[in-house]
């Protein structure tokens, strides 16, 4: 019997990757599980595997910005599994790699819209259940930008700093009320967010060393995925407003050395699987039409 039996816990954005793999350590420690995502094939299998596993799962299709979407989430899980214990906002969006002022729009729309609507949106209705059982963790995921300004990657690490000025001040507001509320870096993980990269033309030679990077602190989702759980125990209880960082300059270290091992015993690389797409930079018509 698990940490988290008989709690209910939704992720979005959890039918793979890294929430796919929140998804399963939550389901493995006891807890029923509702994953989010934008595709139905997508939630039926993720569904399916984690059934398959033993563990009790639903899930259905979001839009992270909407909501009514998000209230609906909410009612299937309660609906479901008579109760809501833990909220996991993993739904993200990084965008095309390259320099601001050549980002699409749309691009930029999509990752506020994701990254700071809905988990906006995602906070504000886990937390109306739980202040009102006096109970409940809600768990924000972090990314690069949360510390510092990230060029080349503008949109999403200012979505991120937004996330952990909104999370921090967030668990001040309701730190009397019996509800965590946490912000988790999970640091670099590997999957598809970090192995298909579309990068502006033009930049393309700042990405040299992502291969390199990857090799280094890249990390399996099951790993970051074990903090989620300790974050969603009674462990925390009466702990909220933590930040709660998986990638430590320990795994640095280590990332580093092995990968300095690697070099000077002429071993070869292995294939990391990253995809590097180059696409065209925004370009607005700024021409004006003469008058007749």
């Amino acid at each position: 019997m698990g940490d988290l039996y008989g709690k209910v816990a939704v992720i979005t954005g959890g039918t793979r990757g890294l929430g796919f793999g929140i998804a399963r350590a939550l389901s493995r420690a006891g807890a029923a599980v509702v994953v989010a995502s934008r595709s139905q094939n997508s939630v039926d299998e993720a569904v399916q595997l984690v059934r398959s596993e033993g563990g009790q799962a639903s899930g259905m299709v979001v839009d992270v910005a909407n909501l009514e979407d998000m209230e609906r989430l909410a009612h299937c899980a309660i609906s479901k599994y008579d109760r809501l214990d833990i909220w996991v906002n993993n739904a993200g969006s990084s965008g095309p790699y390259g320099p601001t002022l050549e980002l699409d729009p749309q691009d930029f729309n999509l990752i506020v819209r994701t990254n700071i609507i809905g988990v906006y949106y995602g906070s504000r209705t886990a937390m109306e259940y739980f202040i009102k059982q006096q109970s409940g963790k809600l768990i924000n995921v972090l990314g690069r930008g949360y510390e510092r300004p990230v060029p080349w990657q503008n949109a999403y690490g200012a979505s991120k700093a937004w996330m952990l000025s909104f999370t921090k001040a967030l668990a001040n507001e309701t730190k009397d009320s019996g509800v965590g509320v946490f912000a988790f870096n999970p640091g670099m993980v590997l999957t598809e967010m970090l192995t298909d990269v579309k990068v502006i033309e033009g930049a393309e030679e700042r990405l040299t060393i992502f291969p390199t990077i990857v090799r280094m602190w890249a990390r399996p989702a099951e790993i970051p995925a074990k903090k989620v759980v300790w974050l969603a125990s009674a462990a925390t209880d009466g702990k909220t407003g933590l930040l709660v960082n998986s990638f430590s300059p320990w795994v640095m270290l280590g990332g580093a050395l092995k990968e300095g091992c690697r070099v000077l015993t002429n071993k070869p690389a292995k294939s990391d699987g990253i995809k590097i797409e180059a696409i065209s930079p925004y370009k607005r018509d700024f021409a004006v039409k003469e008058s007749d």
